[in-house]
């Protein structure tokens, strides 16, 4: 095996659309972090980072023989994180614009009488999920549901990093909406 380290960026992609498997780990080897590092300081998500990284590479694999830039690879590559970036951004404003349409409603809905009573038993569940949780995780996510700190007031109470609180939230949102959702289905079955 030859080492393509000295090897232009112009010859890699030549070598890469001929399928050559060296020349793609030279590149992803050579701009995996700079494209990391410049995905998580617009993101702040480490996780979100590295996987549009990855799907960045897998594409450059899978359309390898498709590639004709008209520009050099680093801005090719630039230009095609800051584009997964750009659209992640924009998927969380509208998941945000979404969550925040949706609590109005929420909040703003008086139910009748009959749906009070199913409400009230579907909160007593809510409670039940939320306690079930591993502890650190439940008193993360109450501190945030409940007493509405910010992650990074949750962080500083309990001395941990604001990415820890971030991944604990979002992991008792996964395990609560896995178990909330079978709950949901089978009190609707149940009511037909």
């Amino acid at each position: 095996m030859v080492s393509l380290v000295a090897t232009t960026d112009d010859v890699l992609i030549s070598l890469l659309r001929e399928g050559n498997e060296e020349a793609y780990t030279e590149i992803y080897n050579r701009y995996k972090w700079l494209l990391h590092t410049h995905a998580y300081k617009k993101l702040g998500d480490r996780d979100a980072a590295n996987d549009i990284v990855q799907d960045l590479f897998t594409n450059l694999w899978l359309k390898r023989e498709d590639i004709f830039l008209n520009t050099t690879l680093s801005a090719y590559l630039y230009t095609s994180i800051r584009n997964r970036v750009l659209n992640i951004i924009e998927h969380r404003i509208v998941e945000s614009k979404y969550m925040d349409s949706l609590s109005a409603f929420v909040k703003d809905f008086v139910p009748p009488a009959d749906h009070l009573v199913r409400q009230n038993e579907f909160s007593a569940i809510i409670d039940k999920e939320i306690a079930a949780l591993p502890s650190k995780m439940r008193e993360v996510f109450e501190l945030s549901r409940k007493s509405y700190l910010t992650h990074k007031e949750i962080a500083e109470k309990l001395g941990i990093s604001e990415q820890t609180v971030t991944k604990q939230i979002k992991n008792a949102l996964k395990v609560l909406r896995i178990r909330l959702g079978l709950i949901a289905y089978i009190i609707l079955i149940s009511r037909l």
